[in-house]
């Protein structure tokens, strides 16, 4: 399992007072991040907005994916308000671990928020790290193997879908996935199927 170790006082907050900006940053509404070195341990925090303006801050995500006895793999398409990859498909259930949280309670609060998935038992797959010319993120992957009734909340996302092994192979590249679903699941395709 991967566990975020946070500081005993709060983590300084970034962005850090330059000479463009001297004094206390100030900070855009909104959630709080924990930014983190590649083991997990937090160095400071920061608003979202920051975390994907461009900073490449490391702050960490987790990512569910949920199969079906029969391989099939739950996605979610993501909303067409989103400022990264709106109306693309994406793993099962993803979001941000907000300041404070550890991993699996962020993923308990987003299954249910996203999918509203409230009672599984998921398994930890591992960690990758994703880089985009926007963003840095410690993806925290769990899986789940189970065929529960999903409630796709239309405020987070634009709808789910199981699709099979091979109707994700031949999505991949044209434009249909994220890239950072794209390059998970490259990484972890055959161990999701093993979990059968």
């Amino acid at each position: 399992m991967f566990d975020i170790l946070y500081p005993a006082d709060p983590a300084p907050l970034y962005p850090k007072p330059s000479a463009d900006r001297p004094g206390r940053p100030v900070l855009p509404p909104g959630e709080m991040l924990p930014l983190i070195d590649d083991n997990g341990i937090v160095f400071g925090q920061a608003p979202r907005m920051w975390c994907h303006g461009g900073s490449r801050a490391l702050h960490p995500v987790v990512h569910l994916h949920v199969i079906d006895r029969m391989g099939n793999i739950f996605l979610q398409k993501r909303s067409m308000r989103k400022r990264i990859c709106p109306g693309m498909w994406d793993s099962s259930v993803g979001g941000h671990i907000s300041y404070g949280e550890q991993a699996l309670e962020a993923l308990y609060r987003e299954a249910a928020e996203e999918i509203g998935l409230l009672e599984f038992n998921p398994s930890f797959i591992g960690t990758f790290l994703w880089e985009s010319d926007r963003e840095r993120e410690l993806v925290v992957m769990f899986a789940y193997v189970g065929h529960p009734d999903l409630t796709v909340n239309e405020l987070e996302i634009d709808g789910g879908k199981w699709w099979t092994a091979e109707e994700i192979d031949a999505a991949v590249g044209k434009g249909i996935l994220t890239p950072d679903f794209e390059a998970e699941y490259a990484k972890i395709r055959e161990m999701l199927l093993s979990l059968l």
